[in-house]
């Protein structure tokens, strides 16, 4: 990566989301950080980058990415996404199994919920593809994964039980089918075939640039594996990140406030930063609608009917919650359902009253459906770490979700500016890879409550509940910093602070909403060093 000592990035429209000084016309970086900026003529400094007068942005951070299994993805899996019948998938996977042949397993993910289901979707199916190598594919949320017959011999699935908050699919025999539903599926993974530390370093790296080319410079990866920990670790010490890493770690139904804690606080002793650090727990209060794990007060309003208990007993959160915010834990919650959301804010409203107020950046990540009298309790108590993309109809894929809600509840899905307007602090976020971590999609949809024009959007969702272009750069900047525990030193441009900035090609606070998409980064500096440049720039 370019170094970038003594530069000045003069002629440019520069919001640095610091409040003391919000506007600039030029910066001068040294030594990885922010030396000086001002308005008006600039100082004289030999190496210089016309920005022409372009906008000038902190580089964003995504508080909610699976960066590295998400890279893993790019490098190794077959790309389901788009796929929209059995014969697409059959023949993307197959094209996929012949281009990778040396992997020991053949992955895909992206699979979508409303074009696939438990019955139509099988081991039997992906025989046809792969017999000889076991095959996993993921479908686009990654709470649930289909198993070719080779895959299921070798971990054992036939006979095995279900674990707790984990399903095995079964025909009406009794006959394991190949779908796997929530946590079941690292239990099976976990007996199969393994990439090897390069592929997963090599998942990093293009993880890490693709996240580069959208302006993303910082990231939390809400569900670190040891291995992962490895890797990143790895990378941290050989220089090879191009963003910094926040880590948070798993918490099981199995957990204990003791050996929670204990784990957490190795983890946090091993890695203590800057660049990789893990400081957050990571719980799944839910699963998902696609499969009907999702978590709420009320009844599914669709045919089927029927509920999902929490992941874990009142009980059980309060006392974890309680011994990992004494231990001065963030505490990352996985929220969909209502009754999901309620159970998290208890548990941390009890954390509260036994421990005492202290930065602790909590977060309840998702926020799907929340109970009307639950929206006022997240302030001061949790970041809603949200993620706008979702809050839209989706223009080719049916929204099984919402019929599961009813929808009379449909005021009550993605409801981000009665979150705001209620006093709750807020950080937008991609969960990629299950959807784009394009930040500038991302927020067009937050404005819009709509699909891209492109992609022949729907009427807006919910339109009511939008966001605005300053709301949702603070997400991505100020906010974001401080749900990743890194804002004394990233998050806006000010001198001492991380030279970590974005050039994009338009001005997002200029242009209407339907544009911003649209939106190119040209140039990624990273603590000064140039991570991303366009093609002709």
């Amino acid at each position: 990566m370019k170094v970038l000592p003594d530069t000045l990035i003069h002629n440019a429209r520069i919001r640095t989301m610091d409040p003391t000084a919000p506007v600039a016309d030029w910066l001068v970086i040294r030594d990885g950080q922010i030396a000086a900026l001002g308005r008006g003529d600039p100082p004289a400094v030999v190496d210089r980058i016309d920005a022409g007068g372009r906008l000038v942005l902190p580089g964003f951070q995504d508080a909610h990415i699976h960066l590295l299994s998400g890279g893993l993805d790019l490098a190794t899996a077959a790309y389901l996404y788009d796929v929209t019948d059995e014969a697409g998938l059959l023949a993307t996977l197959g094209a996929h199994a012949r281009a990778k042949p040396d992997l020991p397993i053949v992955l895909g993910s992206g699979w979508q919920p409303g074009v696939f289901g438990d019955d139509t979707l099988t081991a039997a199916v992906l025989d046809r593809v792969q017999t000889d190598r076991p095959m996993v594919i993921y479908d686009s949320s990654f709470h649930n994964a289909c198993l070719n017959s080779r895959a299921l011999d070798l971990a054992a699935v036939r006979d095995m039980p279900d674990p707790p908050n984990g399903h095995i699919v079964r025909d009406a025999r009794g006959r394991a089918t190949g779908m796997l539903h929530e946590e079941v599926i690292p239990v099976v993974t976990a007996r199969l075939p393994g990439l090897t530390d390069a592929h997963w370093m090599e998942g990093l790296l293009a993880g890490q640039a693709h996240a580069n080319a959208h302006g993303i410079t910082g990231v939390l990866d809400p569900r670190v594996t040891d291995q992962e920990a490895r890797i990143y670790a790895r990378a941290a010490a050989d220089n090879r990140l191009s963003l910094r890493v926040a880590g948070a770690a798993l918490v099981t139904e199995a957990d204990t406030p003791a050996t929670a804690v204990a784990r957490l606080t190795a983890l946090r002793t091993a890695h203590p930063g800057p660049d990789f650090h893990v400081q957050s727990a990571k719980f799944f209060m839910d699963g998902v609608y696609e499969n009907r794990t999702a978590a709420n007060l009320h009844a599914y309003a669709d045919a089927p009917g029927g509920n999902a208990p929490c992941m874990f007993t009142d009980d059980q959160t309060r006392a974890l919650y309680t011994a990992l915010d004494a231990a001065r834990f963030a505490i990352h919650t996985h929220v969909i359902g209502d009754a999901a959301a309620r159970r998290a804010v208890d548990g941390l409203a009890a954390a509260r009253a036994a421990n005492g107020p202290w930065p602790a950046q909590h977060q309840l990540a998702h926020l799907q459906l929340v109970d009307s009298a639950d929206l006022a309790r997240l302030q001061g108590l949790a970041t809603a770490n949200i993620q706008p993309l979702w809050a839209r109809f989706d223009p080719t894929v049916p929204d099984i979700a919402l019929y599961m809600i009813g929808q009379d509840r449909w005021p009550d899905v993605y409801a981000f500016r009665r979150m705001l307007d209620a006093g709750a602090d807020w950080c937008l976020s991609s969960d990629w890879a299950v959807s784009t971590l394009n930040p500038f999609e991302i927020i067009e949809t937050a404005i819009t409550r709509q699909a891209r024009q492109c992609d022949s959007p729907k009427e807006p969702f919910q339109p009511q509940e939008s966001l605005t272009i300053a709301e949702c750069v603070k997400g991505y900047t100020v906010n974001a910093a401080r749900a990743c525990w890194r804002d004394h030193f990233t998050g806006m441009l000010r001198p001492g602070f991380s030279a970590d900035l974005i050039l994009l090609d338009r001005d997002v606070f200029a242009i209407p909403a339907s544009q911003i998409s649209e939106t190119r980064v040209l140039l990624t500096l990273f603590k000064g060093r140039e991570v991303w440049r366009a093609p002709g720039l």
